[in-house]
């Protein structure tokens, strides 16, 4: 994240925290693979590595987000995860420009 954000915008080291911070956190992490899911980009096995991570049991969530957004947040992670280890970074940098454009547009409303 931190990359894509420096090659995008030329601002404070501050600023860029903040924004980084609020790309990584469960709430948008959430919302961006609810989004992936409804859009059906998602193949059936990564679909299926999401929900066992998101299944995972304990998992504690922060004070500053829901169960629920943790949870979906962890599976993401998980699938980003998996897709790692099975060399299948192509797919990564596909899914997370995806990611990358609906915050895009979010901002531009």
């Amino acid at each position: 994240m931190r990359e894509r954000l420096i090659l995008k915008v030329n601002t404070t080291a501050n600023a860029l925290h903040k924004l980084t911070v609020e790309k990584v956190c469960a709430e948008y992490q959430s919302a961006a693979v609810h989004e992936l899911i409804e859009k059906g980009v998602l193949t059936e096995t990564e679909t299926e590595v999401y929900k066992r991570g998101r299944n995972t049991n304990g998992i504690n969530a922060p004070k500053h987000s829901s169960v629920a957004e943790y949870r979906s947040a962890t599976g993401l992670e998980t699938l980003f995860g998996f897709l790692r280890l099975t060399g299948r970074d192509e797919r990564i940098e596909e899914l997370f420009s995806l990611i990358w454009d609906m915050g895009e547009e979010k901002q531009a409303e």
